[in-house]
């Protein structure tokens, strides 16, 4: 019987130091479930694109080993491809908000398993502009957590990097000085006009773990995203008592709205910084946001997430 021939995109700067996996331990796994594993490792930002787009039509499994960003990057690159090859993941990020999403477990001999296993499920996934994103794309106060903490951080301290950058240092100064925007919404011919002070186009149950969605309104592979809008507040004690209503997943008040939809688009009165799977995704006044349907077959657990074809 003819092996399958398996691509692992690793990151060798994803996760806490003491966690990281040894590159030759996943393939020697990955190996003994009869895969014939190759290992290209990214360098920069882009790279994991980059290889999935050039490699996703050469092989019979696409896995990638490292965080939420990483694999962000490969679906992006497997989606340009146009390519239908399985995406496997192998999740040593800080976070791993996606894994947690999709049941991915972060045990390395757990992911393997599940990839060997060849069950799949479809997920979504969004353009932005002239690019993209796979499970969050956001404005406002608080955003530019992910990619303002050091990596020194994250590698060191994992998830408590962005309880501790974020809190201490982020959002408790931005939450003193924010405003709202003015922001006039376009989603799936219905308009809203009105100032805002967070937004969240998402396909997940979480942001960062701190923001979580109801499971009972988010599905992964129904060609909408869920879209989370923060307006009405009144003050500072008002803005506080809103974070914490979002930390308790609390998303029916009046300074929320929350909403699904296929196609959206945001036009500010001044560019405004998003950030895109927790990386900078630019300065910009107009962004228009279309999802992709089915756009890519994860290595996955079945769950009540994933609506079966």
């Amino acid at each position: 019987m003819t092996k399958k021939k398996l691509l692992i995109i690793f990151n060798p700067r994803a996760g806490r130091n003491e966690n990281r996996p040894d590159v030759n331990y996943i393939r020697k796994t990955l190996e003994s479930h009869d895969f014939d594993v190759d290992v290209k490792l990214t360098v920069c930002r882009g790279d994991a694109e980059e290889l999935a787009y050039i490699y996703a039509k050469k092989y019979d499994v696409l896995t990638v080993c490292g965080g939420d960003g990483t694999l962000s990057e490969a679906i992006k690159g497997v989606v340009r491809s146009g390519s239908d090859v399985p995406v496997g993941y192998i999740p040593t990020g800080s976070t791993n908000d996606l894994a947690a999403t999709v049941g991915i477990p972060t045990d390395v001999n757990k992911a393997v398993e599940l990839i060997a296993s060849g069950n799949v499920n479809t997920y979504d996934s969004a353009s932005f502009n002239s690019g993209g994103f796979s499970y969050i794309a956001c404005f406002g106060p608080g955003t530019h957590i992910s990619y303002s903490t050091p990596q020194r951080m994250k590698n060191a301290l994992g998830y408590s990097a962005y309880t501790l950058n974020g809190f201490l240092f982020n959002v408790i100064p931005t939450v003193l000085e924010a405003k709202p925007k003015h922001i006039k919404i376009e989603y799936d011919g219905k308009t809203l006009d009105d100032y805002f002070y967070f937004g969240a186009v998402s396909n997940a149950l979480s942001v960062a773990r701190m923001f979580n969605f109801d499971k009972n309104k988010v599905r992964l592979n129904d060609g909408k995203y869920e879209i989370m809008l923060v307006r009405k507040i009144h003050g500072v004690a008002g803005l506080i008592d809103t974070v914490f209503k979002l930390l308790r997943g609390d998303l029916d008040c009046d300074s929320l709205l929350f909403l699904t939809a296929s196609e959206v688009k945001f036009e500010f009165d001044s560019p405004v910084n998003w950030i895109t799977d927790g990386e900078f995704g630019g300065k910009i006044r107009k962004a228009d946001i279309r999802i992709k349907k089915h756009a890519v077959r994860l290595l996955c657990p079945d769950s009540e997430l994933f609506i079966k074809q």
